[in-house]
């Protein structure tokens, strides 16, 4: 008897303790969680009444059969089963979760993406305010991850739900491990929520490398010791990384005309391609779910980036010493970029999507230029460097240019979002921005056959192959379709004759 009372009383002991280490993480945090929960479901309320769109939607919801039952079957077949691309088994098993709450609601799993984007934006101000040990870059980083239009589409597409996880448990493991102080404890749950990102998406394989970096830059350690650490999580990559990789070529769609090119000219074009990226983060516009950037004719451009970003690389190296974070936001922005070079063949060179974690990086770094600029300013005008001046005038300026940026992103964002109502808005919108790619019009050619507007869908198909140049893959699926819904239109043609 007084075994078991002890035992119930060391239960009871335990068990409060880890309720009120969570009450008080959550108190210690409360405006962050309000103030980005609110913006974000400011900004997001509308994706509610949205619809499913025609892009992985129908593979990874409408018409999975696998989220529709609880069978082991179905479990079975989420834990071990790559769909369109990626081996996601923890995100496919949201799908079956929501599934079994509201069926084919759209909006359910819309809000389930809206809730995550906000738990996201808290996790990147304590990240933010944890690395840099300023308050200040954490919140102006954090609101603007929150409200930047380029995270649009990871929060409005449904299919996304993959990025947006992965990413909680990316900041939830380098929340873990990036600390100047770093206990067991602290990797051994880095490396739990780094599994759990694995089982998300496989672009998580970044952690194992920023961490590396971060040891040896910030941490000071021993690099040997820093590759001792880091060898159990990179296993763990490694094996996610052989799962979804042959995964990659099992699934038409997207854009393939890179596919052939050789390592390097595939670096060249990259180096281009993140000069785009940081244009998009400053000045977000024209916006969609597919670009087509060039490849070829293009060597000034891709001889002016790589000199570009030597020059990064070089400035960002000669300040280890004196800036170390500085170096190690260098080598974070690429880490977190890598996966989505095609240095493993991806279906697109280049997407919102990819922007969603790297944005961290550019906004802290800008948030952090921009407190060093307003310090440089009252250092430099004697009549602010009274006391209180001296600590208001940065705060202020920086509350005001937050405010000032943060707003006109947030309207941009609101701009943004009905493009992503429903696979007819999603697609003529694409055909505006880049007509030149054969898959917008083969995803519109579907709208507008979903419609019953065949003869509309028929000249749209012809149109790509006239003008588009599709590959052989999309010829293919042109001329199929085409015959197709010819052989429709010609049926229902004759049933109405015969009346």
């Amino acid at each position: 008897m007084s075994t078991e009372v002890r035992t119930e009383s060391s239960i009871a002991a335990n068990g409060p303790g880890v309720w009120t280490r969570l009450r008080t993480t959550l108190w210690a945090y409360r405006l962050p969680i309000l103030v980005l929960g609110g913006l974000v479901a400011l900004l997001y309320r509308p994706v509610v009444g949205y619809d499913f769109v025609t892009w992985d939607d129908p593979w990874y919801i409408v018409r999975n059969t696998h989220i529709q039952s609880w069978h082991p079957e179905h479990l079975w077949a989420i834990a071990t089963e790559p769909i369109a691309r990626n081996f996601a088994p923890l995100t496919i098993f949201t799908f079956l979760v929501e599934h079994t709450l509201w069926g084919l609601w759209p909006g359910g799993y819309h809000v389930t993406n809206v809730l995550v984007h906000a738990i996201n934006a808290v996790l990147v101000f304590v990240l933010l305010r944890q690395v840099t040990g300023r308050g200040g870059i954490g919140w102006a980083g954090a609101v603007l991850f929150a409200v930047h239009p380029v995270q649009v589409e990871s929060v409005a597409w449904i299919s996304s739900r993959k990025t947006l996880l992965a990413a909680t448990f990316t900041l939830a493991s380098l929340i873990c491990w990036l600390k100047r102080e770093r206990t067991g404890r602290d990797e051994a749950w880095g490396l739990l929520w780094l599994v759990l990102g694995l089982l998300c998406k496989v672009s998580t394989v970044v952690v194992p490398p920023i961490v590396f970096v971060f040891d040896v830059l910030v941490r000071r350690e021993d690099r040997g010791e820093a590759i001792v650490r880091q060898v159990v999580p990179a296993f763990f990559c490694a094996m996610f990384v052989l799962m979804t990789a042959s995964a990659q070529f099992t699934y038409i769609g997207g854009v393939r005309g890179h596919f052939g090119m050789n390592k390097l000219h595939l670096l060249a074009v990259d180096a281009v391609i993140l000069w785009k990226y940081v244009g998009m983060l400053v000045a977000p516009s024209n916006l969609a779910v597919l670009y087509d950037p060039p490849t070829v004719g293009i060597a000034g451009q891709m001889a002016l980036s790589i000199a570009g970003w030597g020059l990064v690389a070089w400035l960002a190296w000669r300040e280890r010493e004196r800036h170390p974070l500085v170096t190690f936001a260098a080598a974070a922005w690429i880490l977190l970029l890598l996966p989505m070079l095609n240095l493993f063949p991806l279906t697109t060179l280049m997407n919102d999507r990819y922007l969603y974690l790297p944005c961290i990086v550019f906004f802290g770094v800008a948030a952090a230029g921009a407190e060093a600029a307003f310090r440089w300013i009252v250092e430099r005008w004697p009549a602010l460097q009274a006391g209180t001046a001296a600590r208001l005038v940065p705060v202020t300026a920086g509350v005001l240019l937050l405010t000032a940026v943060g707003g006109t992103y947030g309207c941009l964002t609101t701009r943004q979002l009905p493009v992503w109502r429903d696979g007819a808005s999603l697609w003529s919108h694409a055909r505006e921005v880049t007509p030149t790619l054969a898959v917008v019009h083969i995803e519109w050619a579907n709208v507008l056959h979903e419609h019953g507007r065949d003869e509309e869908a028929c000249a749209v198909l012809v149109e790509a192959l006239e003008e588009c140049r599709p590959d052989e893959a999309d010829r293919e699926r042109i001329r199929r379709k085409l015959s197709e819904w010819r052989t429709e239109t010609a049926g229902h043609l004759g049933a109405v004759e015969s009346r």
